[in-house]
């Protein structure tokens, strides 16, 4: 039996891949009616066919602000280890520089140097970010595509670290942790009577406005469920909805079409009409522009 695991050992060593492997998750704009997201994954699957791939999301065309919170939305379930390409790139073949980054919590992202990884590394630290070499880690024939990045460096790269075929060490030189580029936003704050922060982003499929203030700092008003709280949201210097709505544990506790301001699985403030759509409803959408201020309506 000894004899059996050294042999297998040994082959996997001669083979040039490690034993460890992590899951290795897609996150693009791409949409899924073409082939660009199978793409990615058969490189990824090239690396290594039995490699865990997984999908987080590829329906946010363009906003890299969106796409940051997306990252932050899902990544701190993923096991350490785990190998996140990241991939909202409209500077896509310009000056900018492609990244890898491991955070303190032990997880590692590749991804343009736009802001994408804004969320992340706030959260969770950086404990050391890399400029990918591309050298050695684009796609071998790939050299003369300017426009793919996504299947051409970040899914062949972090492929092959998730893969084991590489160290991060390997990936490129290392960068000081001021490189990696942060978008500017207004974080949440008490003011006055009110709690104030932006909307990162929409709850897609159901229209439900999510903020980026936490329960906590919410909780220092002393609304309780049942109070009625004042809600107004803007876009830039514009009031787009003022309205008063019940705060409740969730959904069903309101009327149905009538709104609510709740705490979504983020632990984050959040406001819906029970089904219903609020933000098409009121006109809302998302982005680093559109604030919104809670405060216990008397």
């Amino acid at each position: 039996m000894y004899r059996s695991i050294a042999l297998a050992l040994l082959f996997c060593l001669s083979c040039g891949v490690a034993m460890a492997r992590a899951p290795l998750v897609l996150f693009t704009d791409f949409g899924t009616a073409d082939g660009a997201v199978a793409a990615m994954k058969g490189v990824a699957y090239s690396i290594l066919q039995d490699l865990l791939v997984a999908d987080l999301s590829h329906d946010d065309p363009g906003s890299i602000f969106a796409g940051a919170y997306r990252l932050y939305q899902a990544e701190p379930y993923w096991p350490k280890g785990s190998v996140f390409v990241a991939v909202v790139d409209p500077g896509v073949g310009t000056g900018r520089l492609a990244i890898a980054l491991e955070t303190l919590s032990g997880r590692f992202f590749f991804a343009p140097n736009n802001g994408l990884l804004t969320f992340v590394a706030e959260r969770e630290g950086v404990k050391e970010l890399r400029e990918i070499d591309e050298s050695v880690n684009r796609r071998p024939g790939s050299e003369e595509s300017h426009t793919f990045h996504g299947r051409d460096i970040f899914v062949y790269a972090g492929a092959r670290l998730a893969a084991g075929v590489q160290s991060f060490e390997q990936i490129g030189r290392k960068l000081s942790p001021e490189a990696l580029i942060a978008i500017p936003y207004r974080a949440a704050e008490r003011r006055g009577d009110a709690v104030v922060g932006v909307i990162p982003v929409l709850d897609a499929h159901f229209g439900n406005v999510w903020s980026n203030i936490p329960k906590a700092l919410f909780d220092e008003l002393k609304v309780a469920l049942g109070d009625n709280v004042r809600v107004r949201i803007r876009h830039g210097d514009r009031l787009v909805a003022d309205l008063v709505a019940p705060y409740r544990r969730t959904f069903g506790d309101a009327p149905q079409g009538r709104p609510l301001v709740y705490v979504n699985s983020l632990f984050d403030m959040a406001v819906a009409l029970n089904l219903a759509d609020f933000a098409k409803s009121y006109g809302v959408e998302s982005g680093p522009d559109w604030t919104i201020d809670l405060a216990r309506e008397p």
